[in-house]
């Protein structure tokens, strides 16, 4: 079970939590879960907005984003927008497959996201 977890720090936290990972990374003992961490409240707001993406993808396991977009009623350049966020932070990755045309298929690495939201 591969794990997302999604947390809202500051720049400093984040900085603080990079120096232990690669210090774990050093040592091997790194944790199977993948972080990312927010540290404003514009992109992780983006992220929560559009969770139900990845929850299509996950449970449709479809084989471009143009059907993708037909599965949800949503204009293909908005969600396309969508997913270049997600791919840029790591979340969905885009196979490329070329069958007399260059199809992008969405896949997301994680079956389980939790938030760690400090206070």
């Amino acid at each position: 079970m591969k794990r997302l977890v999604i947390t809202l720090k500051t720049s400093t936290d984040v900085l603080n939590n990079f120096k232990n990972a690669f210090g774990a990374a050093k040592r091997n003992k790194l944790k199977e879960n993948y972080e990312i961490s927010f540290d404003n409240k514009r992109e992780f707001n983006k992220f929560i907005r559009n969770i139900n993406v990845l929850s299509f993808i996950l449970h449709y396991k479809p084989n471009s984003i143009y059907e993708l977009a037909k599965l949800m009623n949503k204009d293909v350049s908005n969600l396309n927008k969508t997913i270049n966020f997600f791919e840029s932070i790591g979340v969905i990755k885009l196979k490329k497959i070329k069958n007399g045309r260059s199809v992008s298929t969405p896949i997301v690495k994680y079956d389980t996201i939790q938030f760690n939201l400090v206070a």
